[in-house]
């Protein structure tokens, strides 16, 4: 805030509306003194806290008073349009690689089910935030290889973008590619687009969900392939039980004739110091028919530390 400006202004406001001017003010100058010492801090709580100790003291000056508070509150108004302009104007003119923020995860993990064995997980998480656009990118690899057997070969990588059509409500589209070997599939490629809505953005709890069409194709490690028309719905909460920890909970589904897919993965997640934080997760995968010699359940127990940045 330019609070030289405010101090003019102010003054001007009160010449313009016959209110004494500091000099020849009614309010006792140690009285002004300490309003315009709490106005230079830039705290607003400190400044309403002295303006109302000085309406208590000194009520036969409460015009002036109001003045004052009138004239501070139209320059916070005017501050904040400028601030929330040069916001917009430094996304508007942003590049491509600007403000990206994101998470990288490394970590081991523990599986059963199609193999039952520890190995290494890595991911990465991408977002740019715009006025009206979000972008989003995340990827993610398990790996396992036992005396020179690899025995999970897990990939998975997403690009979403969202496109804000009010406050909470945003359309997306959606391209995925996945390929697990050990869940009998070398490739499965997954495009949606329809719409979501943040149900919850408040600092403690947050919701999304978001539901449309979808397609996909699968091709399996035997060489056979297939494509069919699919529903995608998916949920992603997250809650920040205290100041260092959290609990996140994500699920989606794609139920299609054939075989569906169901995804629930469930995260606690506690800070160590600074971007850095510890993630344990519990990742639970439902195929509804897979294909033969794949069981129908994967489970997925990780440890990971996680970097935001």
């Amino acid at each position: 805030m330019n609070f030289s400006t405010f101090a003019v202004s102010a003054t001007a406001l009160g010449l313009a509306a016959g209110i004494p001017s500091t000099a020849q003010a009614a309010l006792p100058e140690p009285i002004r003194a300490i309003i315009d010492a709490a106005i230079a801090t830039g705290d607003e709580a400190k400044v309403r806290t002295v303006i109302e100790l000085a309406r208590a003291t000194n009520p036969a000056d409460a015009a002036e008073l109001d003045a004052i508070v009138d004239a501070y509150d139209a320059d916070l108004e005017t501050s904040a349009q400028a601030a929330a302009a040069a916001r917009q104007e430094a996304i508007r003119s942003a590049g491509l690689f600007s403000n990206w923020s994101g998470k990288g995860e490394l970590g081991a993990f523990r599986s059963t089910g199609n193999a039952s064995n520890t190995g290494i997980t890595a991911g990465l998480a991408l977002t740019r935030e715009g006025i009206k656009w979000r972008h989003k990118l995340s990827g993610r690899a398990d790996y396992q290889e036992t005396e020179g057997v690899v025995t999970r070969e897990q990939y998975r990588a997403a690009y979403e973008p969202n496109y804000k059509l009010s406050d909470r409500l945003y359309a997306y589209g959606l391209a995925q590619y996945e390929r697990d070997p050990f869940q009998g599939f070398s490739a499965r490629y997954s495009a949606s687009g329809g719409l979501g809505y943040d149900v919850l953005t408040g600092p403690a709890m947050t919701l999304s969900v978001k539901a449309g069409p979808a397609w996909r194709r699968t091709e399996l490690v035997d060489g056979t392939s297939s494509s069919s028309i699919a529903g995608l719905a998916a949920a992603d909460f997250d809650w920040r039980l205290a100041e260092t920890i959290s609990v996140t909970q994500d699920a989606r589904a794609l139920v299609q004739s054939g075989s569906s897919t169901l995804v629930s993965d469930t995260g606690l997640v506690a800070n160590v110091s600074g971007n850095l934080s510890v993630r344990l997760s519990y990742t639970i995968e439902h195929d509804t028919a897979p294909p033969p010699g794949a069981i129908k359940t994967d489970t997925l127990s990780r440890v990971t530390l996680i970097y935001d940045f």
